[in-house]
């Protein structure tokens, strides 16, 4: 491929040199009826170089279409987006919306009340904050064979993310904007380095939870190294209660009205989140067998 590519690279580049030629004559023509002498050369020069640079551009604008390996993992991906849909914080879900359809996500927004069968022919189920964690106890979208990406810490035990007991499993910080990143190496991370970062401008809400040694925790609250904000589990995964993760399983940190505070490196992380769980899982590596004695 890189030699065809090359090839049709030169093929297009003699054309237009061809096409150059032929706007140099019809330029020469052109200056010999409508402009006087003195002036011919320099006018034959500048309409052979508009023509040249309207061919040029002509010619960029037919280039070959954006090689399928530099768009986002997330490109065209479908999304069951899980809110309520007549709350108040509804307008921050929308913000949510524009974000993921920027990436090239497909979003489908749904209230908490539909049954996790709507998640057919989906690629993630993304569960908001603003749904009521009350309502959902018990949720069927915990069993859903897709991935499952959310920020709503009260569902955490529901989820099967963490233990069930609020304030010492899982919970919410009022007021905080730094976050401790401790596995700077995993993808989940997203290049953001290791250490101390703010995530908000000012202090905002945070969730957090204990997850169980299945998981990998990518940050923590700083301080609280067994209290995670940002954390996942591969497909196959033991999460809490011993329950096996049908698909991969993100918990990340933001609260209500909290995406449209996010800094850089919280934008990256929670994009980051999002191209992990909608990425093929990894399957387990395989160790050769040791011949027998």
């Amino acid at each position: 491929m890189p030699n065809l590519n090359r090839e049709m690279n030169l093929m297009s580049i003699l054309s237009i040199f061809r096409r150059a030629q032929v706007a140099h004559s019809k330029a020469t023509w052109l200056s010999e009826l409508f402009v006087p002498k003195r002036r011919k050369a320099i006018s034959t020069v500048v309409m052979t170089a508009v023509v040249f640079v309207q061919l040029t551009g002509c010619a960029l604008a037919q280039k070959a279409p954006v090689d399928a390996a530099s768009r986002p993992v997330t490109d065209h991906k479908k999304v069951l987006y899980v809110t309520r849909l007549k709350h108040r914080d509804r307008e921050e879900d929308d913000k949510v919306r524009a974000h993921l359809e920027e990436r090239g996500m497909i979003v489908t927004m749904v209230d908490q009340t539909s049954p996790a069968s709507a998640a057919a022919g989906q690629d993630l189920v993304v569960i908001s904050s603003v749904v009521s964690a009350r309502d959902m106890v018990g949720t069927s979208f915990r069993d859903v064979p897709l991935p499952l990406l959310t920020w709503e810490s009260d569902l955490f035990d529901s989820l099967r993310f963490t233990g069930q007991k609020k304030g010492e499993d899982f919970g919410t910080l009022e007021k905080e904007h730094y976050i401790n990143v401790v596995n700077a190496p995993s993808p989940l991370a997203g290049g953001v380095p290791a250490g101390k970062r703010w995530v908000y401008p000012r202090d905002g809400e945070m969730g957090w939870g204990k997850p169980a040694p299945g998981a990998t925790v990518i940050a923590t609250v700083p301080g609280e190294p067994d209290e995670a904000v940002l954390f996942a589990y591969e497909k196959g995964a033991t999460m809490d209660y011993d329950f096996i993760a049908p698909a991969r399983r993100v918990a990340v940190f933001l609260g209500n009205r909290t995406f449209e505070k996010l800094s850089a490196d919280g934008t990256t992380l929670f994009d980051a989140a999002l191209d992990w769980a909608v990425s093929a899982p990894v399957s387990p590596t395989r160790h050769p067998e040791l011949p027998s004695k």
